[in-house]
């Protein structure tokens, strides 16, 4: 294996097992920025040691016994009580022997470790912006890019959010505690924003070699589960879990064997989850009930499903997703939504009512770098017969997209475009 290989296997396990480590530590320690900054010290030592020793057998053991003795050191040069030392030793020792899942007895009421934590840094005393990009950098894993990229924000700006928020929470001494009552429904709308984008980045990852992170969505989900049962009467938190689970259940159907990306309306329907889709209209519809029809998240779930009714791409109804963008473009003001509203008005109406919504939307300063709009703009140039137009749109598109998958699709894609433009001249 060459170094090449062994620094990619480190990122791609440091990506898996990086929530853990921090949720451990930070149990350990009652502090989750110290918790942050150890695990960090536990990439670096694996980056130095691997390459010459070999990956380990259990890289996400070694990792978390790293962790630990890395903990067990601060809080000895802290002087903290030898019967704490004595405990951390104890469980680090059991651990490397056994490895048994020391937080699986955890008394709270959230009953999950990774979204307690959540919880933890979604705290009132940081403001609600800071709170998800905290969450998003140190619990879930993501860059400050890719958490930039959710936001439409630039990298810099992310940046000092993450840094304050730590700084405060690490200032304030608040303690690694269980919200309880009140506390978690002052807190929950954060967490719901948080669940969310984790799930959007798996599945649409913004870097990388492959176009899904299934361990995000499948972290996300379990999550908007627990969520709906501690907080059951929250219209929003059955709309995020609706939204998810129908998303989820196209996962199959996105890619083909060799993982290039398959485009919703060429997907092969049959593959679609049935019994997710179930469970997503399940839980919309009692987003429904709790009268939370106009939310956030169950508009968008509303949408989804207007997907996953259609038995063919044909019998999708374009007109009603242009209606539920148009809702949540009067809830939130932003320019995704906008351009995912030409998408459907373009195939319900046609591409020539929904190209100049685009080709307004690219000259919008948060768009600037973000490739949909430039495909968009393409795919309906191409239906237009405008094949060079759309070729260049495609190039631009190819050139911002962060993701290799999305990078080679948009390639392929202008080159049709480029014959398609030769084949009419």
């Amino acid at each position: 294996m060459t170094a090449a290989d062994i620094h990619r296997t480190i990122q791609a396990v440091w990506r898996i097992e990086q929530p853990r480590l921090i949720t451990s530590l930070s149990r350990m320690l009652r502090d989750v920025p110290l918790a942050e900054d150890l695990t960090q010290e536990a990439l670096l030592a694996a980056l130095e040691h691997w390459p010459a020793t070999g990956i380990p057998q259990k890289p996400g053991a070694w990792l978390m016994a790293t962790a630990k003795r890395r903990a067990l050191d601060h809080l000895r040069r802290g002087r903290m009580l030898a019967r704490k030392h004595e405990m951390l030793a104890r469980d680090m020792d059991e651990e490397q022997r056994a490895m048994p899942d020391l937080d699986a007895g955890l008394d709270d009421d959230i009953g999950d470790e990774l979204l307690r934590l959540i919880f933890t840094a979604c705290h009132p005393i940081l403001s609600r912006e800071a709170r998800a990009a905290l969450a998003l950098r140190m619990i879930c894993g993501l860059t400050t890019e890719e958490i930039a990229r959710a936001f439409l924000l630039p990298e810099a700006t992310i940046a000092q959010r993450i840094v304050r928020a730590k700084r405060t929470l690490s200032e304030s001494g608040l303690a690694y505690e269980t919200p309880r009552g009140e506390e978690i429904s002052n807190r929950l709308a954060s967490v719901l924003e948080v669940v969310y984008l984790i799930f959007n980045e798996g599945y649409t990852a913004a870097r990388g070699d492959d176009w899904l992170r299934p361990q995000l969505c499948h972290d996300a989900l379990r999550m908007g589960r627990v969520l709906t049962s501690i907080a059951p009467h929250e219209p929003e938190a059955h709309g995020l879990l609706a939204l998810m689970e129908l998303n989820a259940s196209r996962i199959a159907a996105r890619t083909d064997a060799t993982g290039e990306p398959i485009l919703m309306l060429d997907q092969n329907r049959a593959l679609w989850d049935q019994l997710q889709i179930r469970r997503g209209l399940q839980a919309l519809s009692r987003a429904g009930e709790l009268g939370g029809t106009g939310g956030f998240y169950a508009l968008q779930a509303a949408i989804v499903a207007c997907h996953a009714r259609a038995i063919t791409a044909q019998e999708t109804d374009w007109s009603r997703i242009s209606g539920f963008y148009a809702q949540l473009a009067e809830l939130v003001h932003s320019p995704i939504i906008e351009l995912n509203r030409a998408v459907a008005i373009g195939m319900a109406e046609g591409p020539e009512v929904a190209l100049p919504i685009v080709d307004r939307l690219v000259r919008e300063p948060a768009l600037k770098s973000y490739h949909l709009v430039e495909s968009v703009r393409g795919d309906l140039l191409q239906k237009l017969g405008r094949h060079e137009e759309a070729r260049a749109a495609f190039e631009v598109a190819a050139g911002l997209a962060g993701n290799k998958r999305e990078h080679d699709l948009l390639r392929r894609r202008a080159a049709e475009a480029a014959n398609a433009a030769m084949s009419s001249s």
